[in-house]
């Protein structure tokens, strides 16, 4: 058969299985499974699979059936100019994320322009998709990775590898929070940005969001804000006189947070994400 014959096939299949936007899901495994990308694609459509490509293509058909998020079945997704590995042991990169790394490095630019080589912090990485964004856009800047996660700190550090050259100023740590860090660094850093656990531990997660994503990126006690206050309140010591905290949460939280950042930092904005919803909060100049 010819992929574009075993495509429509497939689509058929998943819309049966009730998979939402079943086109979209076959034509990703399509590619996925042909090594192709964007315009590619249309001219590999036309010619016949080898039997090698038609199995791997079933089994990622079958597993998008039983459920799986698709960016777990194709095993990579987009994030600003990455092509970032992912899988279960990690978050799926999201859209609103992508504002957060913008405004990270929005900050790192501010604070670099009156302290030469800022250090850039990404706490609780998952996949390293923000702090890699940081080293992939602003070369040469020191970025920490950080996670809890041995299993998240694997994945990001396949994606580090995956970054080149642009790497090479990158460290991975594991611990939790800023206990991931080295001492040194404290006062140093100019962004410590994050995007951490902020779902209510309470919470009723979307089915597809409970069976394949790890709870530990997701849920956090106090009606999800515990880790978001341990972020604020330690921030500080760890950050520039010129420095800022990056750190997303839920558009219902922001106000909350803004307020309680605003004790501990002399500038506190909001950030809306891409559908207009407040998503991050920016504190910038630490009180010592």
């Amino acid at each position: 058969m010819i992929w574009r014959e075993l495509v429509e096939e497939a689509e058929a299949r998943l819309a049966a299985a009730g998979v939402a936007d079943p086109n979209v899901s076959a034509r990703w495994i399509g590619r996925q499974a042909t090594g192709t990308d964007g315009a590619e694609w249309l001219d590999v459509a036309e010619q016949p699979a080898t039997t090698r490509q038609v199995v791997s293509f079933d089994r990622m058909i079958e597993r998008r059936c039983q459920g799986e998020p698709l960016q777990y079945v194709v095993g990579r997704w987009g994030f600003r100019t990455l092509d970032l590995f992912v899988d279960s042991r990690v978050l799926i990169p999201r859209p609103e994320t992508e504002t957060v790394a913008e405004r990270a490095i929005a900050e790192l630019d501010r604070v670099q322009s009156g302290r030469p080589d800022p250090v850039v912090v990404d706490l609780g990485t998952g996949s390293g998709a923000i702090g890699l964004a940081v080293a992939a856009e602003r070369p040469g800047t020191e970025v920490w990775l950080t996670d809890l996660s041995a299993d998240a700190l694997a994945v990001a550090s396949a994606n580090l590898a995956g970054l080149g050259r642009h790497g090479g100023s990158v460290r991975v740590a594991e611990g939790h929070w800023f206990e991931a860090l080295p001492e040194t660094l404290a006062g140093t850093v100019g962004v410590v940005v994050s995007n951490p656990p902020y779902v209510s531990s309470s919470a009723e997660l979307e089915p597809q969001v409970a069976a394949w994503e790890p709870e530990l990126a997701l849920l956090a006690e106090r009606g999800g804000t515990a880790d978001l206050v341990t972020l604020i309140e330690q921030a500080p010591a760890w950050l520039t006189e010129r420095g800022a905290l990056v750190l997303e949460m839920a558009p219902d939280q922001v106000d909350a947070m803004a307020a309680r950042a605003a004790a501990g930092f002399s500038e506190v904005e909001t950030v809306d994400d891409l559908a207009g919803r407040a998503r991050a909060i920016v504190a910038r100049y630490p009180h010592r």
